[in-house]
């Protein structure tokens, strides 16, 4: 039986595949796995997306910069995943121009031309979004709010995304197929048989079970190398080198729609992203890590780094104290000892056993390419099962149905309107078809029950704990929103009595 509020059953009958790790990616092989026929079971020790999955730049892109790299492949297949995810998550991803900002004496304009002439094209014809263009600065809307000595931009187009909740929506198209999904469940010990895996389990409340599985994916993100050393007791030729990236938050530092590319003195790249309606979304950083994964903060020099980033190419200026938000995340890359931080591949490496019971670890990725990387897992365990049908790149993900959302918005609004617009809005961007379900017949504001700010009832609490595994007030705030960024302290004290009371 499944349990969207992730408590497992006790009895755990034995499934195809096990599935550890609740990151994009871990749910993303899930959710093809369970859709290719084979019984699933996926544990995450926290909530989904609690880590690296929900500390991204929330980009979907081939990532420009890597073209300096010479990573035309990873641009290549990025640029094809984000074509599949703008069709298969409308609602979740949303188009954006950049505005990268030239400065003759880091880059030549010819370079950059090149490189955005290939960015049009690496997609290998399947682009919908406008391509790149030359812009003056000086006349362009875009640069009204920079110093007057950047007169030379480039336009291009990327998409941004609500990285958290693609994770989850991956985890629920998983159960639909009949994946089991045990959040707040850790795998504490692993031992290979000669049929399969037996994974003993414990779930936040202390109760322990065990699963057998014939085949064991370790999608663990930083904690894959810990995972195989500790819990597997496996031996592995890769190592992981983990990248430290943080983003700050400040209020909207320009009215406009454009993002920005900034170009910065040390060869690094610098976003600055308008972000949920009314901030600035600015980032990121590109830091070695060596600490423990799970306790993460930005640090002064990096906050300091960003706030830099932006008085350099804004005529508005920013300190620390504009700061409303910041978070970082680590990024599981694989080593390289000869590259910077900045300079280490954000591709992905599949390392499967090839004697006795299956065992395939990720190593590195990124979310854009998530849905890629599935398929190519279940691909290398083919041989270990019998269903090899490739299904996702033209399956919506729950609440995706729709391909036109602006039509399908103007109907919700049209057909709720007694609902303020700003809501109609985030609830179908946040939802996309589902949306009508959370609302279920009510026809008031009052019919959604207790109000805890910023447009957030107990309507969608209650639909966010039901179908969406979230248990606390950083899951619904944080992770399958970001109303964090609007409700007060007394307003979150409120959400968290609702939640412990009922």
């Amino acid at each position: 039986m499944n349990h969207a509020d992730g408590t497992p059953d006790i009895a755990q009958a034995p499934v195809d595949l096990l599935v550890v790790g609740g990151g994009i990616n871990g749910t993303a092989i899930a959710r093809d796995a369970a859709g290719r026929g084979l019984s699933v079971c996926l544990c995450e020790a926290d909530d989904l997306a609690a880590h690296t999955s929900s500390a991204s730049t929330k980009l979907i892109h081939g990532g420009l910069r890597y073209l300096e790299q010479y990573e035309f492949r990873l641009v290549s297949e990025a640029l094809i995943e984000r074509e599949v995810l703008l069709a298969t998550a409308p609602h979740l991803i949303r188009p954006l121009r950049f505005v990268l900002v030239h400065e003759p004496h880091l880059r030549p304009a010819w370079m950059i031309r090149l490189g955005l002439f290939l960015y049009d094209h690496l997609d290998r014809g399947r682009r919908t979004l406008p391509s790149s263009r030359r812009i003056n600065l000086a006349s362009h809307a875009a640069g009204h709010d920079l110093k007057a000595d950047f007169r030379t931009g480039f336009v291009y187009s990327d998409t941004q995304v609500q990285d958290a909740r693609l994770t989850v929506l991956n985890a629920m198209d998983a159960l639909a197929h009949g994946a089991r999904i045990l959040t707040r469940t850790r795998v504490v010990h692993a031992e290979r048989g000669t049929d399969g895996w037996t994974a003993s389990l414990s779930d936040g409340d202390g109760r322990h079970t065990t699963v057998h599985a014939r085949m064991l994916v370790n999608a663990t993100g930083p904690w894959a190398v810990h995972f195989l050393d500790e819990v597997a007791h496996f031996r592995h030729s890769h190592a992981l080198r983990l990248v430290k990236g943080s983003h700050i938050v400040v209020p909207r530092l320009v009215e406009h729609d454009f993002a920005y590319t900034f170009q910065l003195p040390d060869r690094r790249i610098v976003f600055a992203i308008p972000y949920q309606r009314d901030f600035t979304l600015i980032g990121t950083t590109d830091v070695d890590y060596r600490g423990d994964p799970s306790r993460l903060a930005i640090s002064a020099d990096e906050t300091a780094y960003l706030c830099d980033a932006v008085n350099r190419h804004f005529r508005r200026q920013i300190t620390p104290d504009d700061v409303r938000w910041s978070y970082a995340g680590v990024r599981p890359l694989v080593e390289d000892e000869e590259a910077s931080a900045a300079e280490v591949t954000r591709g992905y490496r599949l390392e499967e056993n090839a004697h006795g019971a299956p065992l395939l670890s990720v190593f590195g990725g990124k979310i854009t390419t998530a849905r890629r990387l599935a398929e190519e897992a279940l691909d290398k365990l083919a041989p270990h099962h019998a269903r090899r049908r490739h299904w996702t790149a033209h399956a919506p993900l729950p609440g995706g149905e729709r391909r036109d959302i602006d039509t399908f918005q103007a109907g919700f609004m049209q057909s709720h309107p007694w609902l303020p617009p700003a809501l109609a809005t985030r609830l179908v961007r946040s939802y996309g078809t589902r949306a009508p379900a959370i609302l279920g017949k009510a026809s008031s504001l009052a019919d959604l029950g207790p109000h805890f700010g910023a447009g957030l009832y107990a309507a969608e609490v209650d639909y966010l704990r039901h179908d969406e595994w979230a248990q606390t007030a950083d899951d619904i705030l944080w992770r399958r929103g970001k109303l964090g960024l609007r409700l007060s302290t007394d307003e979150t004290g409120r959400l968290d009595g609702y939640l412990h009371s009922s």
